[in-house]
């Protein structure tokens, strides 16, 4: 569980510990940069709905600020995803020797 606020739920931080020790670090980068990236946006899509359906309510700005930073959080978790994608594409490419190097003899 989450020990600031106990609502993580433990099959979660489970998952989360094993993506970190998955020695596939680029891999690692792009599934945590993805579950991010949709749990921003599931975020979004519920504090807007709730903010439209409190509109003149006391909680409104609440929601309302809610849906603001859950946005932005859509945005930079995008940069995260696509950024740990470009990082995953390269690692699976073959390195390219050095240009003064030899092939090792088999």
């Amino acid at each position: 569980m989450d020990k600031g606020t106990g609502l993580v739920p433990g099959d979660v931080e489970v998952a989360i510990k094993d993506l970190t020790a998955n020695p596939n670090r680029a891999e690692a980068a792009l599934v945590l940069a993805s579950i991010a990236n949709r749990a921003a946006a599931a975020l979004h899509h519920l504090a807007r709905a709730e903010a439209n359906s409190r509109k003149g309510a006391p909680d409104w700005g609440r929601w309302a600020s809610l849906t603001n930073a859950s946005r932005d959080a859509i945005l930079r978790t995008a940069t995260c995803r696509q950024t740990a994608n470009q990082i995953f594409q390269a690692s699976k490419v073959e390195p390219t020797p050095a240009p003064n190097s030899t092939p090792a003899e088999s």
